[in-house]
């Protein structure tokens, strides 16, 4: 058995380039991350011991969205330091145009679960939360998900 030391990056694939790449290219910066590549069909951001790509898809997909519940990415959720972290990369998401599905709230995920979720302009869903302490780690809470009012087990519309 290995042990991860986190996860290297997430690279989402946008079918409105110019609106998701202007939409990241605000966001990512925000969230702390660096942009150490920036061409004509993929840019790069690093930090907090991750990264985040964002590339176009192929001729034949330009305009599609995203659907949530279909195979493969359900969403990405990026972990905050502070809930105050979570809050004002909420008002970041807002002021740049995206979409806010629910929160800033408490979940029921973790003790102390606080989060918010959006869509980017192609509707990829993304979540920014904060979790104190070690979470689930911490004290072998149970996982339940369905506890949750706002878990959603159908595409939303």
């Amino acid at each position: 058995m290995i042990e991860v030391n986190g996860m290297a990056h997430a690279i989402l694939t946008v079918s409105q380039w110019d609106k998701a790449r202007s939409f990241y290219c605000a966001l990512l910066p925000f969230l702390g991350m660096k942009k150490v590549y920036d061409g004509n069909n993929f840019v790069y951001h690093v930090g907090g011991r991750t990264a985040v790509g964002i590339q176009r898809a192929a001729p034949e997909h330009e305009g599609e969205r995203f659907v949530q519940n279909r195979v493969g990415l359900h969403h990405l959720c990026l972990r905050a330091r502070t809930r105050e972290d979570v809050d004002a990369a909420a008002a970041k998401v807002r002021e740049i145009g995206g979409f806010i599905d629910r929160g800033p709230i408490e979940g029921n995920w973790a003790p102390g679960y606080y989060y918010f979720v959006f869509e980017d302009p192609d509707g990829i869903r993304l979540e920014v939360n904060y979790v104190p302490g070690r979470g689930l780690l911490a004290t072998d809470p149970p996982l339940n998900p369905s506890a949750d009012p706002n878990w959603h087990q159908n595409p939303l519309p």
